[in-house]
């Protein structure tokens, strides 16, 4: 058995575990719209928040659906080749790996 189902055996349990998810996801959600004015990958965390509160709540979840399929609208606009997406994110990943590696050297 894990924690979520353990917890959500009773009706207090049930109402517990909701307000757990709606606060974290809900302080999660509002460091992410900051994060959109401040520096930072406020969307990254603005989402990550809404798929935390899409565990539990059904309006978050038609919200990240929505915010899905915008998002595949937006890069079907784009009509970049999915060889150009991988390459970028290969890219992105080698550049990412050289620069950990980099810093750990001259530490």
């Amino acid at each position: 058995m894990n924690l979520r189902s353990f917890i959500k055996r009773t009706k207090a349990g049930q109402l517990i575990w909701r307000i757990f998810i709606g606060v974290l996801g809900g302080t999660i959600t509002v460091l992410g719209a900051i994060a959109l004015v401040a520096p930072g990958p406020g969307v990254l965390i603005l989402l990550a928040g809404l798929g935390i509160l899409a565990s539990e709540f059904a309006w978050a979840s038609r919200a990240v659906s929505k915010t899905k399929s915008m998002a595949q609208t937006a890069a079907d606009k784009v009509g970049m080749p999915t060889w150009v997406k991988y390459l970028l994110f290969a890219g992105a990943a080698l550049f990412s790996i050289i620069a950990i590696i980099y810093y750990q050297m001259h530490r």
